[in-house]
């Protein structure tokens, strides 16, 4: 672990999602508890992503023991399957996108890595808390440095452009049930020292249904330095309605770390997913941007189209790979939450 000076001090930040992979990081799901009855289908939603995945980069699954990855390895019948590397360190949940490692570059292309706290998305779920050590136990399977800023933050938190600007939401960020001790100014601090931004862009509030507290990759994201796609809602009596247009005024007002207005584009939503009486937080922005493909949670909606035929025209050098994540946001999360990309060196 180095603890001696920040990462922006040494020159690190987290470059943007569409920097070139070394890999992707995944955890093979098991948890009855996160898939109620689901567990088959994510297995096969799984393997659909590592196939995806595996012709453009290396995949690291994190499975528990050597059974699991037979069993995983027996599985995996698609091309480039040999660029499936098996990680055995055992997990609770699956949602490595929050409790993995935060990857950084630093100005040579040397990799390092932060390692913050996790407490399960503001103490919500306490046997889930475990998995806080996973980038700790990562530590000697990657060999670069760990930087422990000591405070709470979760992967689909927060979102950079690459060029200086951090996007994260109030609702999340400044959660008693995060960071108490921190206001806004202490918050932005960490975001600077430890991401290597200059500037932090504040949402509001995310979507209804999200136990995350409003995580940023259910509602805005940056597809290039100067681009954002903002879910929005169309239908006025929607509850997503008022607090993604809220959102998306703020954006339009926002600047970048020069002071140039980003291009916002919009993104629909796929409604209410699941006929559960307690909201599921469905939304196409969970996207995973990843070497040469974007995969797009999809959802039997017909904004599915829509939501893919927008981001094949902003990202048009990746081919768009809609996957039914309809099985997936049964557990409160989708493509985006289960992911964690690892940034080419050098």
């Amino acid at each position: 672990m180095t603890k001696q000076m920040t990462p922006a001090a040494l020159g690190y930040r987290m470059p943007p999602e569409w920097h070139e992979h070394a890999a992707t990081w995944l955890t093979w799901p098991k948890d009855p508890l996160t898939w109620p009855e689901r567990v088959p289908q994510v297995e096969e939603i799984y393997l659909e992503i590592m196939a995806a995945l595996a012709p453009h980069e290396t995949v690291n699954l994190l499975v528990d023991d050597e059974a699991t990855e037979a069993s995983v390895r027996a599985r995996c019948k698609f091309e480039a399957r040999e660029n499936i590397r098996f990680q055995r360190i055992p997990t609770v949940d699956s949602w490595i996108r929050d409790y993995g490692p935060n990857f950084l570059l630093n100005e040579g292309g040397e990799l390092a890595y932060n390692d913050w706290v996790f407490n399960a998305w503001g103490d919500k779920y306490e046997a889930l808390k475990e998995d806080d050590a996973i980038p700790r136990r990562l530590e000697s399977v990657l060999g670069v440095p760990r930087f422990e800023p000591g405070i709470v933050m979760e992967g689909g938190s927060i979102e950079v452009n690459g060029a200086g600007v951090v996007m994260t939401t109030e609702q999340c960020l400044l959660n008693p049930n995060r960071n108490p001790h921190l206001d806004r100014n202490g918050v932005e601090t960490y975001l600077r020292d430890y991401l290597g931004v200059e500037k932090v862009l504040w949402l509001g509030e995310g979507i209804v249904g999200d136990d995350t507290d409003g995580h940023i990759d259910d509602i805005a994201r940056f597809v290039a330095p100067d681009t954002i796609v903002c879910a929005v809602e169309e239908d006025p009596a929607d509850a997503n309605y008022e607090l993604l247009r809220d959102n998306h005024r703020r954006l339009l007002g926002e600047t970048d770390a020069r002071g140039a207005a980003y291009r916002v584009h919009t993104l629909p939503m796929p409604g209410t997913v699941g006929g559960r009486e307690d909201r599921l937080p469905a939304s196409y922005a969970n996207f995973y941007i990843a070497n040469n493909v974007v995969l797009l949670p999809v959802f039997g909606h017909p904004n599915d189209a829509r939501a893919a035929n927008i981001l094949q025209r902003l990202i048009p050098t990746r081919r768009v790979v809609p996957v039914n994540a309809e099985p997936l946001v049964w557990g409160m999360g989708t493509l985006h939450c289960l992911s964690q990309q690892q940034p080419a060196a050098g």
